[in-house]
């Protein structure tokens, strides 16, 4: 609220006495009634989620990723978390916010501020200035110090300050969640690339194994021993292995890009070479998880802090319905004519209350507050949506980690097929053909098992995620 004030202010203390007392005598007229948030939190124990932790209270991301084992993936999260524009960002949005507290505290000290004019002008013969003033030039001088200082009477500069606080409180937790959301996306994309690596191999022997069939096909055409049919069969399945393995470089090669990216070096890791897929340790399939491992996740962190900021919102804005009531003094100088300005009698001072107190503002005020009252219910319930998303989370990647073990004990024993198709070649019972197609059903397997352990890494680091990393420091049991 913006206040001007004289040089011929003059209010006794009696004076100011009365218009405090009548300010608040019709503070009683302030009705905010019928206006207050509707929704209501969902209570994170009810959930078995614990205390969630907020703001400065929240822990130092745990480094999951090192659970794998593998130090090229520990680098590459370090140089994501190091040179990410998004990480700068949300360091950024920390700033503004302190910049925000600050700024709120200052409302809860006195302003003191001073000016100085020097103007020549002329007065008019036809004002309110009598001669010899009128009609004539003449300097005028002014020297003033001015200090004031607000009664926070209905808690609106503390409740601007508990708001700016929660802000800030928010962004530390969203700087920590973006930093949770890198780690996680390097992690994944670092295990897309060695899946595809892995698949090129399989892909690399599965197209030698038909070359080799088709080599064959040909000495026994040639010998009269086979048909043309085996020929063209073998001939036909190439082009289509061959389309499929450049479809894997190219998957590849995108794989790395997006690995580059993240890493804030988009041209620097063209020839990076994932370490081999079976090299990362995996944790146990879990039996059971303690949901309280959730009350560290940043993004609950942040959406609790918004609600409570959104909460103190509402009583800035019910504030403003009471009087805003400031006390003002000022001291100086003025005279006309610069040379006066130091002589006796030009002092100047002035002290007392002022009140400002909104009487109609044609519903101006409601509307606010109910505009904060339905943000308040909108950051609840993105909260208690939150609370279940992630309930739901850990249990999706749960599910995923027992799927892939029980799918793995099911694998067929292609490899015995296989030994026993050498032996049997070996031995002159069987020919090469016949070692071929069951070396077909090996690289059958393979596959399978390089997706599913692909699969199961991917679901590791989606839980970590999910648990904010937190299940590093209390590995699950089987």
């Amino acid at each position: 609220m913006r206040f001007s004030f004289s040089p011929t202010v003059r209010l006794s203390r009696y004076r100011g006495a009365v218009m405090v007392a009548a300010a608040l005598g019709l503070s009683a007229c302030a009705d905010f009634s019928g206006i207050a948030p509707q929704a209501q939190m969902t209570n994170p124990q009810t959930l078995g989620l614990g205390t969630a932790a907020t703001g400065t209270d929240m822990p130092a991301l745990a480094q999951w990723w090192t659970l794998f084992g593998d130090a090229q993936l520990n680098k590459l999260v370090a140089q994501a978390l190091q040179s990410s524009p998004t990480l700068k960002l949300a360091q950024a949005r920390i700033a503004k916010a302190q910049s925000l507290i600050e700024a709120s505290r200052s409302a809860e000290l006195p302003t003191v501020s001073g000016s100085v004019d020097a103007t020549r002008q002329r007065f008019s013969a036809n004002g309110i200035y009598p001669p010899p003033l009128a009609g004539n030039v003449y300097e005028t001088a002014n020297a003033q110090v001015t200090a004031s200082y607000e009664l926070d009477l209905f808690g609106k500069n503390r409740a601007q300050l508990d708001s700016a606080m929660g802000q800030a409180r928010a962004a530390q937790a969203d700087a920590q969640l973006a930093q949770l959301l890198l780690a996680t996306q390097v992690t994944r994309g670092y295990v897309a690339l060695q899946r595809l690596q892995a698949l090129q191999g399989v892909a690399q022997a599965n197209l030698l194994q038909r070359e080799q069939l088709l080599a064959l096909s040909r000495q026994r055409l040639q010998a009269g021993l086979d048909s043309t049919q085996e020929l063209t069969a073998n001939e036909a399945s190439l082009p289509e292995i061959r389309q499929y393995l450049e479809s894997l470089r190219e998957q590849t090669a995108i794989a790395r890009n997006a690995l580059a990216a993240l890493t804030g070096q988009p041209l620097g890791l063209q020839d990076l070479q994932a370490a081999p897929l079976g090299t990362l340790k995996t944790m146990a399939t879990p039996k059971a998880i303690a949901m309280n491992l959730l009350a560290t996740r940043p993004d609950i962190a942040a959406a609790r802090a918004r609600v409570e900021a959104s909460l103190t919102e509402v009583e800035v804005t019910k504030a403003l319905f009471y009087p805003n009531v400031n006390l003002v003094a000022f001291a100086g100088l003025n005279s006309i004519g610069f040379d006066r300005i130091t002589g006796g009698g030009s002092e100047q001072w002035g002290v007392g209350p002022a009140v400002r107190l909104p009487i109609f503002d044609g519903g101006r005020l409601r509307a606010q507050l109910k505009g904060k009252s339905a943000d308040v219910d909108m950051a609840i319930e993105a909260y208690n949506g939150l609370l279940i998303d992630a309930v739901r989370e850990v249990a999706d990647q749960v599910a995923v980690l027992r799927s892939v073990h029980a799918q793995s004990t099911e694998q067929p024993a292609a490899q015995t097929q296989y030994d026993i198709a050498t032996k049997r070649f070996d031995a002159g019972l069987i020919n090469r053909i016949g070692v071929l197609n069951a070396q077909s059903a090996i690289l059958v397997q393979q596959r399978q098992a390089i997706e599913l352990s692909a699969r199961a890494l991917d679901a590791q680091a989606l839980l970590m995620r999910a648990t904010a990393g937190s299940l590093a420091a209390n590995p699950p049991t089987l």
